[in-house]
């Protein structure tokens, strides 16, 4: 008779190989259906960011990692459905996470919300250079506040938005840059980190200082007894800058006197000029994929002479609540509503990576 710790184990119990086997089945099946939840939830209610940048601040910060609400403005279906998860554009530098073999048209399902002004939101970046070559829904993310909606007339005087005539005020923790003026013995670095300033540009005549701040910690400063002024830096009406949309020599904008105009709503009607071109050009062959000709000054869209245009969607202006450093609408014009992912409604934890230490204030706070 044969010694039974002589006889190998895989003959010795046949069973337990199955059940081993069958434990791991069990295992991959939750993972693989706990994964495809994960996707499903991202893609349909929520999905979290990183702030990446200061264009928000101080509403958000660099570090904040919030939670945004795709179920508010209804979840748009995925465009590039042939997508890698959790990869967004690239794999690497060369290899993109993507295939554009299927795409799909602009879809989105019934929200419980519109958008409204002063949102908070996340979006692709509009068409440019850097960014056309990819669809739409695997462009780069911004977050930007809604400040102008389709169909609004939207105007910045002396840095103060207009919308329909009416001035809006900035945001509480909206920050801008200001101009300090000091007597020689210039501004105390620990006081100014008491009002959580970091970063002071100093310019070439004594005693004073570029600050970007609220409004409150400029009243602060104001208080010192070495400030002689703390004023708004801002450009003069009429200064013009090159750089801001819509890129004509005809518009004498700059980022704090910008405008007026009207932002287009879906089925509005647009005169087409040399005038308006400027403004709604982008829109008519970037967004709503027309071909646009001029020729003699007469214009022509998709082969046929056109006076007017209709537009398809509805269009917004966003803007950084740090109105000095911020690209937003004012670059780049208009945002399309199939552009928009959802709205910031959470920061679900904060990291100040230059302290190095956890913003535990922060924690759970309801993006305002």
């Amino acid at each position: 008779m044969a010694d039974p710790e002589l006889i190998p184990s895989s003959n010795a119990h046949p069973k337990e190989g199955k059940h081993r086997k069958s434990r791991l089945r069990e295992w991959a099946g939750a993972i693989f259906y706990a994964f495809i939840v994960v996707i499903i939830f991202r893609t349909f209610f929520f999905e979290a960011f990183t702030i990446p940048s200061s264009s928000m601040e101080k509403s958000l910060l660099e570090g904040d990692y919030i939670i945004v609400s795709k179920l508010h403005y209804g979840a748009r279906l995925p465009m590039t459905p042939l997508s890698i998860p959790f990869f967004h554009q690239r794999l690497t530098e060369n290899i993109r996470s993507y295939l554009d073999w299927i795409t799909l048209p602009y879809f989105r399902f019934p929200g419980f919300s519109e958008v409204h002004l002063g949102d908070v939101l996340v979006f692709n970046a509009p068409a440019d250079p850097m960014e056309k070559d990819f669809p739409v829904d695997e462009r780069t993310y911004y977050i930007k506040r809604c400040m102008g909606l389709a169909g609004d007339t939207f105007e910045i005087k002396n840095s103060l938005v207009y919308i329909n005539g009416k001035a809006i005020p900035p945001p509480p923790e909206a920050e801008n840059e200001y101009l300090v003026k000091t007597d020689t013995s210039g501004l105390d670095e620990g006081k100014l980190h008491s009002l959580h300033i970091y970063d002071v540009n100093r310019i070439s005549s004594p005693g004073h200082y570029l600050i970007e701040m609220t409004r409150n910690t400029a009243d602060s400063l104001r208080s010192w007894k070495n400030v002689i002024s703390v004023a708004p830096n801002t450009p003069k009406h009429g200064q013009k800058d090159e750089e801001l949309f819509p890129y004509s020599k005809d518009f004498n904008w700059n980022i704090d006197n910008f405008g007026p105009l009207i932002i287009p709503t879906k089925g509005m009607q647009v005169h087409l000029t040399t005038d308006s071109l400027p403004l709604y050009g982008k829109i008519i062959t970037d967004y709503e994929h027309n071909k646009l000709d001029i020729r003699t000054d007469s214009i022509f869209i998709n082969g046929k002479y056109a006076k007017t245009y209709t537009f398809k969607m509805n269009y917004y202006f966003m803007m950084g609540d740090n109105r000095h450093y911020s690209q937003d609408s004012r670059y780049w014009g208009f945002v399309p509503e199939d552009h928009l992912v959802g709205k910031a409604v959470l920061v679900l934890t904060s990291i100040d990576k230059q302290n190095k230490r956890w913003r535990w204030e922060r924690l759970f706070t309801r993006v305002k």
